[in-house]
C-alpha cells in the first residue's frame, strides 16, 4: 500500500486542540467484537511503518494506529511535545472510539509511550485497560540506549540549526545504517518517510521530539517499574542487528524483566516489522495465542 493509499484510508480528528491522523481497521466478528490492538510507531517515521503487516493484523484484531504528534500527518505544533502528551492523545482517541480495553504493539519512541501508558495503569490513572504489550526495538532502558550522533546533536542546543540544514541524503544514509544487511530499506520507504517527516514544518519538530531521550532518564524508575513488576503479559521482539537498541538492549531486558519473554530476529535491525514482517507477525500471533491459553 502506497503512502497515498494509506492516508486516504484514514481519518483526522481533533484531540486536545491538535489534529491527529489515525487508521482504524475494524471488522465485526460473528462471535462478537474482536480484541483491539493499538500500534504505536517510532521516531522519525509514521504509522505507515505498520503497512507491511497491517492487512494481516486486521484479520485478527480491531487495529488502530495514529501518527504521533509532530510526525507523519498529525499536527506539528509549536508547543512542547512530551511523551505524556502522546499517551494522552492515544487514551483520548480510544475513549472517543468507545474502546475501553486494548493490547499494545509498539516500536522505538512508541515503546516509551507504551511505558507511560503502562505506568498510568499501574498508578490507577489510566482510562484504558491495557491487556498486554509487545515491544519492538526501542529505548526501554536509558542505560542501554545508544543514540546516533545525529540524534545527540539534534537534541542539543544546536538542534534547531542542524534540523534546518538536514537533507534527504543524510536521512537515507542514517536510516539505512539502522537496518540489517540482509533486509535494507527500500527506496520507497526512505523517500516517502522523508517527505512525511519534513512536510508542514517537520524539520522544526525533530529537536522538540528528541527531548524524549531526557524524559527517559528522568522517568526511568516510573517507566521501568511496570515491566519489572508486570501484571500483564509482555514480549520483546528484537532485531539484533540494530545498533541503537539491538541485542545489547535485549540482554538488559532479560536481566530486569522477570520471566522475560524475548524473540530475537537475526536478520533484522531497528525496524523488524518493515524488514522481516513475516517473522514479526509469527512472533506476535504466537504471543497472543499463548495469552488465550492462560
Amino acid at each position: 500500500m502506497t503512502v497515498k493509499e494509506w492516508y486516504s484510508a484514514g481519518k483526522t480528528t481533533t484531540i486536545n486542540n491538535l489534529g491527529v491522523f489515525y487508521r482504524h481497521s475494524y471488522q465485526h466478528s460473528n462471535t462478537g467484537n474482536r480484541e483491539t490492538l493499538v500500534c504505536i510507531h517510532g521516531f522519525p517515521t509514521s504509522s505507515w511503518d505498520f503497512e507491511p503487516i497491517w492487512e494481516q493484523l486486521g484479520h485478527r484484531f480491531d487495529v488502530i494506529a495514529n501518527d504521533l504528534i509532530g510526525l507523519g500527518r498529525s499536527e506539528k505544533p509549536s508547543q512542547p511535545i512530551t511523551v505524556g502528551l502522546q499517551a494522552t492523545i492515544i487514551e483520548t482517541l480510544l475513549n472517543t472510539l468507545n474502546i475501553k480495553k486494548a493490547h499494545i504493539f509498539a516500536h522505538d519512541l512508541g515503546d516509551t509511550v507504551a511505558q507511560e501508558l503502562l505506568a498510568r495503569q499501574a498508578e490507577g490513572s489510566s482510562t484504558i485497560e491495557w491487556q498486554s504489550c509487545v515491544f519492538l526495538n526501542g529505548g526501554l532502558f536509558p542505560e542501554t540506549h545508544r543514540p546516533r550522533l545525529v540524534q545527540k546533536l539534534l537534541a542539543s542546543p544546536l538542534g534547531p540549526l542542524l534540523a534546518s540544514l538536514s537533507s534527504e541524503r543524510t536521512f537515507h544514509k542514517t536510516m539505512t545504517n539502522l537496518f540489517s544487511t540482509e533486509n535494507p530499506p527500500t527506496k520507497e520507504f526512505l523517500t516517502e518517510s522523508w517527505k512525511l517527516l519534513i512536510e508542514n514544518n517537520g524539520r522544526a519538530m525533530m529537536p522538540r521530539l528528541l527531548r524524549y531521550m531526557d524524559e527517559r532518564r528522568v522517568n526511568r524508575t516510573r517507566w521501568v517499574s511496570p515491566m519489572e513488576k508486570t501484571v500483564i503479559p509482555l514480549r520483546l521482539i528484537n532485531g539484533i542487528q540494530d545498533p541503537i537498541s539491538g541485542l545489547h538492549a535485549a540482554e538488559r531486558y532479560r536481566e530486569l524483566v522477570a520471566d522475560a519473554d524475548i524473540v530475537l530476529l537475526e536478520q533484522a535491525g531497528h525496524y523488524p516489522h518493515v524488514e522481516n514482517p513475516t517473522e514479526v507477525l509469527a512472533a506476535l500471533f504466537e504471543f497472543h495465542d499463548a495469552i488465550h491459553k492462560m
